[in-house]
C-alpha cells in the first residue's frame, strides 16, 4: 500500500478533529461551543497572545514585533524571516544565518534609514507629556521646523550615532537625510530583542547571537542542532 502524502494525513487530520468537535460540542451547555480554528502544521507560542503559526505556507501572528509599527522594519523584518526558515522549513541553521547576517549589515552602516524608521502616535499634548520619549523629543524637533503636531499625529523617528541619551538622539524622518545611524541601538535594541524572544527557546542566548554581528562563535552556533 502506497504511503500517504502530508496533504492527505492533514485532511485525515482535519476531519477527526471536526467529528472530535461535533462529539464534545453534544456533551456542552447550549451557550458553550469549541470552535476549530484553523488546522497548523507548526507553532510558536510566547505566552496565550503572543504567537506565531503557520497556515496554508503564511505565517500568522499575534502579539510579536513583526505585527507592531513602533519597530523598526529591520527588527520585523528579521524576525518574520527566522520565524519563515523555523515554521515553513523547520530550518534552525538558517534562522541562525538570516540574523548573523541582518546584524553584521546594520553594523556594516549599510541599512538604509527608511528600514530603521520607528512608529509611534502622539496621545495627547507635547506639553502634557512628563516623561520625555523619543518620539516627543522627535515630535518637538518637528515642530521647531514648524510642522504641526496634535494629538494623534504619527511620528516617525530614527536614532542618530552620537552621544547622550537615546531620546535626545531621536530625529524625525522627515530631517534624517545626512543621518548617521547607531548601529548598536538598533542592534540591541531593536533586532536583538525580537528574535531572542524567539531563539531563547531553542538554546540561543541573546549573546549567542549578540555574537553573530562579529562572527564569534558561528561555527559552535551552526553545528548547535
Amino acid at each position: 500500500m502506497e504511503s500517504k502524502t502530508q496533504t492527505e494525513k492533514e485532511i485525515e487530520i482535519q476531519k477527526k478533529v471536526k467529528e472530535f468537535l461535533g462529539t464534545f460540542n453534544s456533551t456542552l451547555p447550549s451557550t458553550m461551543e469549541l470552535e476549530y480554528e484553523g488546522f497548523y502544521r507548526r507553532g510558536f507560542f510566547l505566552t496565550k497572545k503572543r504567537y506565531a503559526v503557520i497556515e496554508n505556507g503564511k505565517i500568522i501572528a499575534k502579539g510579536l514585533e513583526l505585527v507592531r509599527r513602533d519597530w523598526a522594519p529591520i527588527a520585523k523584518q528579521t524576525q518574520e524571516n527566522i520565524l519563515e526558515a523555523i515554521l515553513k522549513e523547520g530550518n534552525i541553521s538558517k534562522a541562525v544565518k538570516i540574523i548573523g547576517k541582518n546584524l553584521k549589515k546594520i553594523k556594516s552602516g549599510n541599512v538604509n534609514l527608511e528600514d530603521l524608521v520607528i512608529h509611534t502616535q502622539i496621545t495627547k499634548k507635547l506639553s502634557e507629556y512628563k516623561q520625555i520619549g523619543p518620539h516627543v523629543i522627535a515630535a518637538k524637533k518637528m515642530e521647531e521646523k514648524g510642522m504641526e503636531i496634535g494629538k494623534g499625529t504619527i511620528i516617525r523617528y530614527v536614532i542618530k550615532k552620537g552621544k547622550g541619551s537615546i531620546s535626545q538622539r531621536a530625529v524625525p524622518y522627515e530631517l534624517s537625510e545626512d543621518v548617521v545611524y547607531d548601529a548598536d541601538y538598533y542592534i540591541n535594541n531593536q533586532v536583538l530583542p525580537a528574535v531572542s524572544r524567539i531563539m531563547q527557546s531553542l538554546g540561543y542566548t541573546k549573546e549567542d547571537l549578540a555574537n553573530l554581528a562579529t562572527n564569534e562563535k558561528q561555527q559552535s552556533l551552526d553545528d548547535f542542532f
